[in-house]
């Protein structure tokens, strides 16, 4: 039992990009899609865009947190300032990364490398 056991852990390994995005894109749909929309460009001054978001590409660990434990909090999102507030989603570490590769390689995001669990669960309040 216990080789089984070390066998399964030691050929784990991270999904692909194309099955953590198809988990992400429904996660998406049910956590998300309310305030940023089905194509991600959110609402002006009011809940910033997913969408060809710089945000995205340049603060990945910030996007991790805030999917994680929330966001209150002005924040500049292309060029534009949003001060409202997102509650945690309550959401695993597994499903936060799902999500955020949906986010961060569709609607003109592009990612260099994927974000995994142990990323996620690196991040600390």
């Amino acid at each position: 039992m216990l080789v089984v056991l070390l066998l399964a852990a030691a050929t784990y390994q991270e999904p692909s990009l194309k099955e953590s995005m198809e988990r992400g894109k429904e996660i998406y749909s049910d956590f998300c899609v309310t305030c940023h929309l089905d194509n991600g460009e959110g609402v002006p001054f009011t809940f910033p865009p997913l969408a060809n978001s710089d945000y995205l590409l340049e603060k990945r660990e910030a996007s991790i947190k805030a999917l994680k434990f929330g966001l209150q909090g002005e924040i500049t999102v292309n060029n534009m300032t949003y001060n409202s507030a997102m509650a945690p989603m309550g959401l695993d570490d597994e499903e936060i990364a799902d999500v955020l590769n949906f986010i961060m390689n569709s609607w003109e995001n592009k990612q260099d490398s994927m974000v995994t669990v142990d990323e996620v669960s690196a991040i600390t309040k």
